[in-house]
């Protein structure tokens, strides 16, 4: 069992979101090991669970981890109460924010925390975090064992079971799998998916479409899907917990979400599992944007939310975020010795509110260098960094 990097209040109750598959139940009956455990995965209960929430919720006794919530959100309206009458511990699991989200908001604001579980960061199966990414310096050693598994990492990503895996062809089948059931067929019947060929035409255009913005009606046309159909496949995704957005940053706060958002995929292995042809800078812009990501939801970047950005004159800059008051501009390359031109967009990127800026570049070199006011970053420090 890894020690996962998620911190979360002992006696407090929880909802922990994160896709299927990251280890939330395994996490949860590692630590809570006396706790009563069901799932809603079991038919049986889950009939139990809507004819008689209540009834249901009370035989779990006063601490329990029930494991996909999300098949039953009312079940919340019974976990409140249990909460609030007779002093109930519960700790819960949910695959996607569809419906979930919404319901504990409304019936359990205050009464527990929620929290987000991704897969396992680069090097969170190794040990706890060593170092900051953007504000310490990994060890040289690190950085060097780390570029030796970083092609491992971008082939088969970082879902527990997938790294406990022995051999390639394991992680492949394992990944093959994941698809068949997990990644399709499960979404379908959480969300009312019935055209299996249209999700996954979605999938295989998400996966080509990497880096660029997303225009829905393009991806309904090559995917032969309506255009709230594709809409709909598309929040399925990001509520599953399987793809990420980035909108584009504006300076005024309520502009942010008109722009034409950036999709990635949640973990590399989700990617691979697609048997898609994709360009290995594609495939290293997705694993640091979305390793980055990860650090957000367990904590380690206390941001809302990641942004791109794009100036009227069309340049674009992969990964903005404020924190502290200070804006932090990001621009992935793969490669070992960026020019000029890679630098180009961070050195002419300027905040009209005069904020401090930091900029880095993640590449794929081993050392960290500072360059005309860039910091430039080892892609291999991302492993084991907070």
């Amino acid at each position: 069992m890894f020690k996962r990097w998620l911190d979360f209040p002992q006696q407090k109750s929880c909802l922990i979101i994160g896709p299927r598959r990251c280890g939330k139940t395994t996490l949860l009956r590692s630590r809570y090991p006396d706790f009563k455990y069901v799932t809603l995965d079991d038919l049986d209960l889950l009939d139990w669970a809507k004819r008689d929430p209540k009834g249901f919720v009370s035989s779990l006794g006063r601490t329990a981890v029930i494991d996909e919530i999300q098949r039953l959100p009312i079940l919340t309206v019974a976990v409140k109460y249990a909460i609030d009458n007779e002093n109930a511990h519960f700790l819960m699991t949910g695959s996607s924010n569809l419906g979930l989200l919404d319901a504990a908001a409304d019936t359990l604001a205050g009464r527990i925390n929620i929290l987000s579980l991704p897969t396992l960061c680069w090097g969170e199966s190794n040990g706890h975090p060593t170092h900051s990414v953007f504000s310490e310096k990994a060890a040289f050693s690190q950085l060097k064992s780390a570029r030796r598994s970083l092609n491992e990492a971008l082939d088969y990503g970082l879902f527990p079971e997938v790294v406990k895996q022995e051999g390639e062809h394991e992680r492949q089948s394992l990944l093959q799998n994941y698809k068949n059931t997990y990644f399709t067929r499960d979404l379908m019947q959480l969300s009312n998916i019935e055209n299996l060929d249209g999700l996954l035409g979605i999938f295989h255009n998400l996966a080509r479409s990497i880096g660029s913005h997303l225009e829905v009606s393009n991806f309904a046309r090559e995917s032969g899907l309506s255009h709230q159909t594709t809409k709909k496949y598309l929040n399925a995704l990001s509520q599953a917990q399987l793809t990420l957005k980035l909108y584009g940053f504006q300076y005024g706060p309520a502009k942010r979400y008109i722009k034409a958002a950036k999709t990635y995929f949640a973990d590399n292995g989700i990617l691979n599992s697609l048997n898609v042809d994709v360009a290995f800078g594609q495939r290293i812009e997705n694993f640091v944007i979305s390793e980055i990501e990860k650090r957000r939801k367990l904590g380690f970047l206390p941001v809302d939310r990641l942004y791109y950005y794009k100036s009227a004159a069309g340049r674009e800059i992969d990964l903005l975020f404020e924190m502290k008051g200070c804006l932090y501009a990001c621009e992935v390359k793969a490669t070992e010795n960026p020019g000029p031109k890679d630098f180009r967009n961070l050195l002419d990127f300027e905040d009209r509110l005069n904020r401090p800026i930091k900029r880095f570049l993640f590449y794929l070199g081993d050392e960290y260098k500072d360059k005309d006011g860039v910091t430039l970053i080892p892609i291999a420090a991302l492993f084991r960094g907070r």
